[in-house]
């Protein structure tokens, strides 16, 4: 682990290789979990805020489930998470290609909204929990995410530098800044 402030990351972010490659997955991310993403209070507000907009990108199934159960919903833990389409994938998905793609992300690239996607989305594989007096920072290494590890290790991608735009989103300029001195110094150490 590697504490910076009040952020405590595992060493995987620093050490592991990691590159989507969504021509080997299709977006499994988006459909493939034991429940949808997590969303904090401020993202809930914001779904609801741009829900008319983004539902036009989405499949008449997503439209369907978010009517029912609403813009966010919660999980069996009481955390807040996106609504699913029967129990599977996000009700915010839509697919292009064969390939599950995110809705609010396609209506934030066509700078219709503001805001890029849920933070978990843009954060996945890696998780983040707060505790008191400090947040965890954690790499999930998961089967679904097999071609992205082969696709990072011949590109020679860290998952810190592949997310560097979601982490710096979660933690600061700073921070992020901070890791990156922090992983040269630790490969230079092996």
């Amino acid at each position: 682990m590697l504490r910076i402030g009040n952020v405590i990351f595992s060493l995987d972010i620093l050490e592991k290789k990691f590159v989507c490659d969504l021509s080997d997955c299709h977006g499994r991310c988006c459909r493939d979990g034991d429940s949808g993403a997590p969303l904090s209070d401020e993202e809930v507000a914001v779904l609801d805020e741009i829900w008319p907009v983004v539902k036009e990108y989405l499949r008449p199934e997503g439209i369907m489930a978010v009517e029912a159960q609403g813009t966010s919903t919660t999980d069996f833990e009481n955390d807040k998470i996106t609504p699913l389409i029967s129990n599977a994938e996000c009700a915010y998905t839509m697919i292009e290609n064969g390939i599950y793609r995110c809705g609010i992300e396609k209506a934030w690239a066509e700078e219709k909204i503001s805001f890029q996607k849920p933070l978990s989305c843009h954060l996945f594989p890696v998780r983040m929990k707060k505790f008191t007096g400090f947040l965890a920072v954690n790499y999930q290494e998961l089967p679904i995410c097999s071609g992205a590890r082969r696709r990072g290790t011949d590109e020679g991608v860290y998952v810190y530098e592949f997310l560097k735009e979601p982490l710096i989103r979660a933690v600061g300029e700073k921070v992020y800044s901070e890791l990156c001195i922090a992983a040269k110094e630790l490969r230079m150490r092996k």
